[in-house]
């Protein structure tokens, strides 16, 4: 099986369980509050090794870290890259409301302070067939692009939390991108929101690579030049939806590093996001591969 690097966020999650989402000039009462480890980076890691990878995580945590780095080893993840820096760590500020929709606020912290010599010093390690996984909550993720790519590393993209900066990342060098339907949209450039108009958009703008597009209750879809293959999506009563995503990027990156079939990745991380949702918090709800192989034994239609 390929290795797994994430250069990605480390984020400590502040969760606040309402009735509904604050409106402006508007004080209310939360009904819970609670602390998770969380962060794009950290969840899709978590995700990728209880999907089965070898997963090394690169980035940063401050002074306040120590529950990050406590969770990931844990997980059973590679810690030894992670830089503990004399700073705030990244936080988000999240509501969960009573339908488990949430909204975020995210405060990058140390994951602001990657250096591109400290990407080059990690990277030393990682080779031509490793994967190279990656967010928008990071530092010079530019440069880690170009860098992975030099050493032959393949390079997985989830252009989350998407802005202007995507635009200035060598986008061709991708080789897999996970993209929610706002982002599949916005990375295609299309006015309109049928599918069909974005997959045709990002096929003929990024040729050589490959797209997840998940999209949330309408299930996910996995196409390249040669393929689409549509995925339909897990049933379940929702609590929160804080890591759906990155769990089914998760699960998606540790099934091609072990080089399944992609019908079966795709049936594995619809399986694993909607386990997800039905519990709270981000990577404390995210299952093991024993959990979603039952789930998948017992909704055999999917």
């Amino acid at each position: 099986m390929k290795k797994v690097l994430n250069v990605g966020s480390l984020n400590i999650d502040r969760t606040y369980s309402v009735r509904e989402f604050v409106k402006p000039k508007e004080t209310i009462k939360a009904l819970e509050y609670e602390e998770f480890c969380g962060g794009k980076g950290l969840n899709q890691s978590v995700a990728a090794v209880r999907a089965g990878a070898e997963v090394c995580h690169a980035g940063a945590v401050g002074r306040d870290g120590a529950m990050l780095l406590d969770f990931l080893m844990e997980a059973g993840i590679h810690t030894e890259y992670i830089q503990q820096l004399d700073a705030v760590s990244g936080h988000a500020v999240i509501q969960v409301d009573q339908d488990g929709q949430n909204n975020i606020i995210v405060y990058g912290g140390t994951n602001a302070c990657l250096s591109r010599e400290y990407i080059d010093t990690v990277l030393q390690d990682f080779g031509r067939g490793d994967i190279l996984l990656l967010q928008n909550e990071v530092s010079n993720v530019r440069h880690a692009v170009l860098e992975g790519k030099k050493r032959g590393m393949t390079i997985v993209l989830n252009p989350s939390p998407f802005n202007e900066e995507i635009n200035r990342y060598p986008l061709e060098q991708i080789d897999y991108f996970l993209l929610n339907e706002i982002e599949g949209q916005m990375l295609a450039g299309t006015t309109g929101e049928e599918i069909p108009e974005i997959m045709k958009a990002l096929r003929e703008q990024y040729p050589h690579a490959a797209f997840v597009l998940t999209m949330g209750e309408k299930g996910a879809w996995f196409f390249d030049q040669k393929q689409q293959i549509r995925q339909e999506v897990y049933k379940v009563d929702t609590v929160d939806t804080t890591a759906a995503g990155d769990t089914f990027s998760g699960y998606f990156i540790a099934g091609i590093a072990a080089g399944r079939e992609i019908k079966e990745i795709l049936r594995e991380a619809s399986a694993a996001s909607g386990i997800t949702v039905s519990r709270k918090g981000a990577a404390p709800s995210i299952p093991a591969m024993e959990e979603v192989r039952k789930m998948i034994g017992q909704n055999h239609s999917l």
